[in-house]
């Protein structure tokens, strides 16, 4: 299999884009999608695209050419698999409302709880919708309590964590109706963690497995990243199925878009107050708000770390908080007004993450062919996507 080698974007022509604007190379997303299909043929396993890292639904024919189906966190996010995507819909919600429930059981294929709780007070609705889908397949999501995160904010596993279930917390005597487990433990990572992970689920959950028909990894893997071990992951797949007699599915969000696109913007202003500054078109808090969260320093193609080259600057957005800080950069020129930035790998967690706080405009969205130079944009927004958000 051909070893992933992420796009270029430096040859895009920034001057063909309204800005700001995300950009996604559809060359870049096939072949993530080639990555990630081959994984499932050479090991067995069911690979779905996690529509809370990367939803645009513009790429779902080609999604659905390579993977299975998709999983959704929600009603909204299952809506949209069902409606744009082919093959399988997958459900898990942290909790459920009973409206929310009864149309996600009309729409899934396999529906995972967070608690058995739920689990038992879901029962009228569950065998309502086996009366007329005995297709349907439940789970519950397990807590193998193994943190392999360096961010709390995004480990599933933190100590208090609500997401999964602990071993001191499953009732067994409510698994009748449960086909399988689901855990998810990653976020960025490589195969190691997940090697360990799955070493922590068996010692815990491993009386359970023979019970199961299938048992879902979760997201987190970072399966297209050029230096992932997808060979190891592959074999530890088939090796995993083979003990257990199950059906092992992945849910990779980010593996479907990380290296494919970027987000453009413009400088509007340069200040100077302790230091150069530069106010940019976009927002940290609008646009990429993992910056903040996690937080993270985006690259820029033509810039580097502050003190590398001749010009440093701290970029801001746009909004009035005063933390809407992306980071400090070297230029190796004075940043000019109108000037034109391009932030690097941001395709997913980006878009499905934005806001108008501060009635800030949405970038619009841009489709590139990295091979034919053939460049759309499918997407502009304007006041009424922020009005209508609004009563």
């Amino acid at each position: 299999m051909e070893i992933n080698q992420f796009t270029d974007f430096s040859r895009l022509d920034l001057s063909r884009l309204p800005s700001p604007c995300y950009v996604v190379d559809e060359v870049a997303v096939e072949r993530n999608l080639r990555i990630l299909a081959d994984v499932a043929e050479r090991s067995g396993a069911r690979v779905l695209s996690a529509l809370k890292a990367f939803s645009m639904w513009h790429f779902a024919p080609l999604v659905s050419r390579y993977l299975s189906g998709t999983c959704a966190s929600g009603l909204h996010e299952a809506q949209l698999g069902r409606e744009f995507y082919q093959g399988e819909v997958h459900v898990f919600g942290a909790a459920y409302s009973e409206a929310d429930l009864e149309q996600i059981l009309a729409i899934t294929d396999h529906l995972v709880f967070n608690s058995c709780g739920q689990w038992q007070r879901a029962q009228p609705l569950v065998q309502a919708a086996l009366a007329r889908r005995p297709g349907l397949k439940f789970g519950l999501r397990i807590n193998p309590e193994h943190s392999e995160g360096d961010v709390a904010i995004y480990d599933p596993c933190a100590p208090g964590s609500r997401l999964g279930i602990p071993l001191s917390q499953l009732d067994e005597s409510v698994l009748e109706g449960i086909s399988g487990l689901h855990f998810h433990t990653l976020c960025e990572q490589d195969f190691p963690p997940l090697q360990r992970t799955l070493a922590a689920v068996e010692e815990r959950f491993g009386h359970l497995l023979g019970r199961m028909e299938w048992v879902n990894f979760g997201g987190g893997h970072h399966i297209t990243r050029p230096d992932y071990q997808v060979d190891a992951l592959v074999d530890c797949i088939r090796q995993f199925s083979a003990r257990h007699g199950v059906q092992v599915y992945l849910e990779p969000g980010e593996a479907v878009a990380i290296g494919t696109g970027v987000l453009m913007a413009s400088v509007l202003d340069t200040t100077w107050n302790g230091l150069d500054q530069a106010i940019l078109d976009t927002s940290a808090t609008c646009h990429m708000p993992d910056v903040l969260e996690m937080p993270y320093r985006p690259g820029i193609y033509g810039a580097g770390e502050a003190g590398e080259r001749g010009h440093d600057y701290r970029l801001g957005g746009l909004t009035c908080l005063a933390g809407d800080v992306i980071g400090d950069y070297s230029f190796d020129a004075p940043l000019q007004v109108g000037q034109r930035l391009l932030f690097q790998d941001m395709a997913h967690y980006t878009m499905v993450k934005t806001t108008t706080f501060n009635g800030c405009g949405l970038p619009a969205i841009a489709v590139w062919n990295s091979q034919t130079d053939e460049l759309e944009v499918i997407r502009e927004f304007g006041y009424d996507d922020f009005r209508q958000r609004l009563s």
